[in-house]
């Protein structure tokens, strides 16, 4: 039978990267059985044997407090060793777990991982001496450069489980403040550069200008990697190798019908436009993976670099005061982050966050006032060309909605939202290896969850655009769209269309002859109203079909009011 190790800790010790260190790349995410709470498993060879790794949610204490805290306790059980991951640079706090681990009898090996950190903090630590009161292995590590990572693989067979006496709370601290006195000194030192910036990422004024100049560069940046990834690899990939397979495959099908229209798509000028054609193999390929993909790349890039780096806990801790108002807390940043590069995942990640009540609000948030990468792409391309004010006029109007909006949940719906209790780790650059890991995870997610629902939707619009029921559609919603929004008879289509194809419907627009007020009124009412139909999908399964219908009705009242409002002032 495989061995099943368990990698278990405190949050932000270093376990992922150790977990990446031991398994390689080839990993699978999933939710542990009745949970939102994920955890990730994996492969490896202990003595030419294979053995199962599983990456255990990050729990202070096996007494749980917490849905993450209940999963590692319930996980615990089927486990053969547990390595415990220990912040060396914080051994008290770490020590406590430990000890507990110790009492359950379960083989056990500790990790003492950040070794590296710890001479720069001026801790010393006595291995030999922490080894023998404890009764396990003791392995200093450093998980980012991957000392001592053998020397922990080669311990797992020695992995011991000596007999402890339960202890109360109170004794178990006073074990582990005797055990510190022991074996750790401390002397003093100066702090470095990126210690100091450490503190200053979370103070209110310091911090808020860093979190500009933060932001402001990741976005720079997922938009330089989005766009030229689109320009030079998948544009010329379905312009030069993809299209020549589908006007050769368009010819056999006689270059029109029912049947064409649904699989190729509409021939436009006797060329198929990829946007427009609307095709299960057009547009149905080309939007999740040469107009999406490519800023989900760059945004899980850049959303990795900070995450490991170790700033965004410090960005969720400057923010939580804010988030607070809007009825979320400072982690609430992850999903709303996640928004602009894909809602799909956005709405995921809401799971995160601890209350049925704050995956509502923020969901809901994503949903109407983040646009997507997709959805930004033609905001900048379309609302650009009026010029660059009225592109900055359309983010400060969805941000306004996202502060009103969310202030306004906040204070109809019931409930609290808990303190952030968050970790933050130090400053420390991961290795290249863990960063791309990770963005490979994600990648494959989206391309699993997403692209299929994507396909399918897109061949449902493909038949129902066919059959008509969108002109019917459209007819019936054009008396709201030119009275109350104020936009031409032409885009009812594009806004109807909208709730399934939202980077289509942006494209359509462009079609119109519309004014610069009339873009921006469209660019902001396609952006709040219905989500691309896989988020819509992905809303439903996650917030159970009651919930799905409140978060819908908040969406479509919003879209009106905001466009309404705009129509008027503008």
């Amino acid at each position: 039978m495989r061995m099943k190790i368990l990698l278990m800790g405190n949050p932000n010790v270093g376990k992922s990267v150790i977990f990446s260190r031991l398994t390689g790349v080839r990993v699978i995410s999933s939710n542990y059985p009745g949970t939102t709470v994920g955890f990730t498993r994996g492969y490896m060879k202990v003595c030419n044997e294979p053995a199962e790794v599983i990456d255990v949610p990050g729990a202070y204490t096996l007494e749980p407090t917490c849905d993450a805290e209940k999963v590692a306790a319930d996980m615990l059980k089927d486990g053969d060793v547990v390595i415990n991951v220990v912040d060396a640079t914080n051994l008290e706090r770490n020590l406590y777990l430990t000890l507990q681990l110790l009492g359950t009898g379960i083989p056990l090996v500790v990790a003492l991982n950040l070794w590296d950190d710890t001479k720069h903090r001026g801790i010393t630590i006595d291995v030999e001496k922490l080894e023998t009161i404890l009764g396990v292995p003791v392995i200093p590590t450093s998980a980012l450069t991957g000392q001592g990572i053998r020397d922990l693989v080669k311990s797992i067979p020695k992995a011991s489980s000596p007999h402890n006496s339960s202890m109360t709370l109170g004794e178990r601290w006073t074990r582990v403040g005797k055990i510190i006195e022991q074996v750790q000194r401390i002397t003093h030192r100066h702090h470095r550069w990126y210690e100091r910036l450490e503190d200053a990422s979370v103070k209110p004024k310091s911090g808020t200008v860093i979190a500009v100049a933060v932001l402001a560069a990741s976005f720079f940046v997922i938009r330089f990697i989005g766009e030229n990834l689109i320009t030079y690899v998948f544009d010329p990939l379905f312009n030069t190798l993809w299209t020549p397979v589908l006007m050769k495959l368009s010819a056999i099908m006689g270059g029109s019908g029912f049947l064409h229209d649904v699989v190729v798509g509409k021939i436009i000028s006797g060329e198929i436009n990829f946007v427009e054609s609307f095709g299960l193999l057009s547009s149905g390929l080309y939007v999740p993976f040469a107009m999406v993909l490519p800023y989900i790349v760059s945004f899980y890039f850049v959303l990795g670099l900070l995450e490991d780096v170790g700033y965004l806990p410090r960005l969720a801790v400057l923010l939580d005061t804010t988030m607070h108002r809007l009825g979320l807390h400072g982690y609430a940043i992850v999903p709303t982050m996640l928004g602009f590069g894909c809602n799909v995942p956005a709405i995921l990640a809401t799971r995160v966050l601890e209350s049925r009540r704050e995956r509502f609000i923020a969901a809901t948030l994503v949903c109407i006032a983040i646009p997507c990468a997709s959805a930004q792409a033609m905001i900048f391309g379309l609302v650009g060309k009026y010029g660059g004010e009225y592109v900055a006029l359309v983010y400060a109007i969805l941000f306004l909605v996202w502060i009103i909006l969310g202030t306004i949940l906040n204070r109809l719906l019931k409930g609290m939202s808990p303190e952030l209790l968050l970790e933050i780790p130090p400053y420390r650059f991961p290795p290249w290896q863990t960063i791309f890991q990770k963005l490979g995870m994600r990648i494959r997610g989206f391309l699993i969850e997403a692209v299929p629902i994507i396909l399918a939707a897109v061949l449902v619009i493909n038949i129902l655009f066919v059959i008509g029921v969108f002109d019917y559609i459209a007819n019936a919603a054009a008396p709201v769209v030119t009275g109350v929004l104020g936009l031409p008879k032409e885009s009812v289509t594009a806004i109807v269309i909208g709730f399934l194809r939202k980077d289509a419907a942006l494209g359509m627009l462009a079609l119109s002859t519309l004014t610069a007020k009339q873009m921006v009124i469209g660019s902001v009412v396609l952006t709040m109203f219905f989500p691309c139909i896989a988020t819509f999908v992905v809303l439903l399964r996650e917030l159970g079909i009651k919930d799905f219908l409140k978060s819908a009705a908040i969406m479509i009242m919003s879209a009106l009011i905001t466009g309404g409002l705009l129509n008027i002032i503008l």
